[in-house]
């Protein structure tokens, strides 16, 4: 007989878009002696559909199976679990491994989607200047240009945007990345009230274990360093007023009227640096096969190649 996992209590998700700094946070939060925190854990949302359908098991198990990130996790799977039970089991697995009495998770996409497995969460949402957003974008192969660069921000603002109405205020806090990096003890002690636990200098024990540093000011506003003047028109063109909304100034450059020509032609140059990208980060076989593979819609052959593909990223990064 197997015995249910216990119910992870007042579960906490860090929000915002990929390219926000969510990274070094978790890292913090997950250093922290009494917090463990999950990375990416979009794999509990992306299967459930607009409509709030849960997936189906024996595809979400298969689906598992090519997620690079849920498979170096080692979560266990426990097919006796319903859905809900079971994304909620990587959690209760992810505080247990770890010996801490609370956990968390990062989820930068379809998080309004997470109250339906967990409607009494916590949120934590972490933003960034949209601007410096859009161009690590291009860095990742995300996309090919800032205009395009700006979807997943877009993407998560909306979102969060929705949430502040639903969810009661006790239950979210917003931070700036900005004042994350120039003020970090202030701003974790904040988020630590938030939580209900006391600030730990150990949270800073991350550089010790990876590759990130402390927090450096000079990773801030880098835009107006690393954009041109015409690529810092382009996204406030797009988003002007969402940053002036979240307290960011804008560059006091003219004003740029984006054409329906001009976009058209911002999207096809998007498409060709992307390919260009993956063509750099895989190889022509690989790209061939991903394209094939999709194409000709061959479940095992897809299987393959995504884990390569991952695999290539994995060592990337190392």
């Amino acid at each position: 007989m197997t015995i249910k996992q216990p119910l992870v209590v007042e579960p906490i998700f860090l929000v915002g878009a990929e390219r926000s700094g969510t990274t070094v946070l978790r890292l913090m939060l997950d250093h922290h002696p009494k917090i463990a925190w999950c990375s990416e854990f979009e794999y509990a949302v992306d299967k459930i559909s607009e409509s709030g359908e849960l997936p189906q098991l024996d595809e979400y198990y298969q689906w598992l199976e090519t997620n690079g990130i849920f498979q170096d996790s080692g979560f266990t799977i426990d097919r006796s679990l319903s859905y809900s039970q079971l994304v909620n089991s990587f959690l209760v697995q992810k505080r247990d491994r770890a010996g801490k009495s609370i956990v968390g998770a990062a989820v930068h996409r379809h998080f309004d989607r997470l109250l339906q497995i967990w409607p009494h969460a916590r949120f934590i949402h972490l933003v960034r200047d949209g601007r410096d957003v859009a161009r690590s974008s291009i860095g990742m192969g995300w996309a090919g240009n800032v205009w395009t660069g700006l979807e997943r921000w877009i993407d998560a603002e909306k979102i969060w945007t929705q949430l502040t109405s639903i969810i009661p205020a006790e239950r979210q806090i917003e931070v700036k990345y900005e004042t994350l990096i120039c003020e970090p003890i202030e701003t974790l002690k904040k988020i630590c009230e938030f939580i209900g636990m006391s600030y730990d200098p150990a949270m800073f024990g991350y550089t010790e274990t990876t590759r990130y540093d402390l927090p450096d000011p000079k990773l801030i506003q880098q835009w107006r360093r690393k954009l041109s003047d015409y690529e810092i028109q382009l996204v406030e063109s797009r988003i002007g007023v969402m940053l002036q909304k979240r307290g960011y100034e804008l560059s006091g450059l003219p004003h740029l009227t984006v054409t329906p020509v001009m976009e058209q032609q911002l999207k096809l140059q998007d498409w060709w640096a992307r390919v260009q990208f993956r063509l750099q980060r895989y190889g022509l076989a690989l790209f061939l096969s991903d394209y094939l593979s999709r194409k000709l819609n061959l479940t095992q052959w897809q299987k393959s190649v995504k884990v390569k593909m991952y695999d290539t990223n994995r060592a990337y990064f190392k």
